[in-house]
């Protein structure tokens, strides 16, 4: 029977929300939480930009290194051979290749320069050129499939799994469905392509996790695997996208689900709730105290008939147990003295905390070593690095000094820039 798999997007396009960003560093951490949450796959980044390049490298090399376990690592890019082959440069074995297929888009953010032949044909060709350089799952985005014409996205998967496509993904991209119709639309697609549908679903009317479990729903019934696309505490463009969690307690625990539509991924929910922490710490974006699992009302109980029943028998008013997604009744904050270690921290300090983590340095070279990456790291991240963050820096000390090493390349030749001042206005120059 087909199966549904979960790839998280939190690394591409989650960190498109505006306003909002993560460090390198705190992406290769996320990649680190999810690959010990058993999700099957990360979206993690785009190969072909600059800045993420040494991320790009220091995370596929950790991946071999076995630090995210078996997820898989998957780049994106525009369904463009030039950028497809510039993603090629890097050792990326996965990717995603994204184009607009609705009239909207074809006409309006196009302008003429595209018609539907023209959008099957850039996107054939960007198909190949992933194959032909070695790709070895490729998936391939209608972007904005929900309010493409059934009939040309039927016609642009069949393109697309010709030109080596393993997936096709079917994007709500602006949150236009409801669950009825984005259930039909993929059962139909699925009977009809006969190969895995993805599902990326934006909550712009908030019904995105509703959307992506229908979705999912659909690609079954029609014989197909279904790829739900989520992101962390639902973070993502505008209002943001399908929660991770929330997908996944509704394909778990919802009536019926879990004997209809197995999840595939071999999922530890007990890291979800350091997981939601740490990207909401991450992002600066406080969990809502009505999420899902992870907000602090989740399991909170005050009215005297909920407080009596759930006292007598927590699944009165509790669907599934807090310790099942990793909360505690309590979390204890340390008082008194506290010490500390970060970018202006020094070696006693440092080796004290280390010490706390049940983590101790053959000689003080080595502690001086790991010592230099904290310093580097916390600058980095702008932000007090957690005890994870620390333990993660000790134990991939060479690849974390490749994420931090980001700056942008210099001018070519012995350019340089300038600015000049004219009539009130700054010009920016090179010379």
């Amino acid at each position: 029977m087909p199966k549904v798999y979960f790839i998280d997007v939190t690394n591409r396009d989650g960190v498109q929300t505006a306003r909002i960003s993560l460090s390198k560093l705190q992406k290769t951490m996320l990649n680190w939480y999810l690959g010990q949450m058993g999700i099957h796959q990360s979206e993690f980044g785009f190969p072909f930009v600059g800045h993420e390049r040494n991320y790009i490298l220091a995370n596929l090399d950790l991946q071999r290194k076995g630090a995210f376990g078996n997820m898989i690592l998957e780049g994106w890019s525009r369904a463009v051979e030039g950028d497809v082959r510039g993603s090629l440069t890097t050792p990326v074995k996965h990717l995603n290749i994204s184009i607009p297929t609705s009239d909207q888009m074809i006409v309006h953010k196009f302008g003429g320069r595209l018609e539907r032949e023209g959008i099957i044909s850039e996107m054939v060709e960007a198909a190949k050129a992933a194959r032909e350089g070695g790709i070895e799952t490729l998936g391939v985005n209608a972007e904005d499939a929900s309010r493409t014409d059934i009939e040309f996205l039927v016609a642009f998967g069949q393109a697309a799994r010709e030109a080596g496509a393993d997936r096709l993904r079917y994007c709500d991209t602006i949150g236009y469905e409801t669950p009825d119709s984005i259930r039909s639309r993929v059962r139909e697609l699925a009977t009809r392509l006969k190969y895995p549908i993805e599902l990326h679903c934006h909550n712009d009317l908030g019904m995105a996790v509703a959307n992506s479990v229908a979705g999912a729903m659909g690609a079954i019934d029609g014989g197909v695997d279904a790829y739900v696309n989520t992101s962390v505490n639902g973070i993502g463009e505008r209002a943001g996208q399908a929660d991770l969690l929330s997908c996944i307690l509704a394909l778990r625990f919802g009536r019926d689900m879990d004997s209809a539509y197995q999840i595939a991924d071999p999922l530890d929910l007990t890291v979800a709730w350091r997981l939601g922490r740490y990207i909401a710490d991450a992002f600066q974006v406080p969990i809502p105290i009505n999420q899902p699992g992870v907000g602090a009302n989740a399991f909170a109980h005050e009215s005297g008939i909920h407080a009596d029943g759930a006292l007598k028998d927590r699944h009165n008013y509790e669907l599934y147990d807090y310790e099942a997604i990793g909360r505690v009744e309590q979390v204890c904050e340390t008082t008194g003295r506290t010490i500390t270690t970060g970018e202006y921290g020094g070696l006693a300090g440092f080796q004290y905390v280390y010490e706390r983590l049940g983590i101790a340095f053959a000689d003080v070279d080595t502690a001086r070593y790991v010592l230099n990456l904290v310093q580097y790291a916390n600058a980095h991240n702008q932000a007090p690095l957690t005890d994870d963050e620390l333990r993660f820096i000790a134990m991939y000390p060479q690849d974390v000094r490749q994420i931090l090493t980001i700056k942008p390349p210099a001018p070519k030749g012995s350019a340089e820039l300038r600015s000049v001042r004219t009539e009130g206005k700054s010009t920016v120059l090179l010379h």
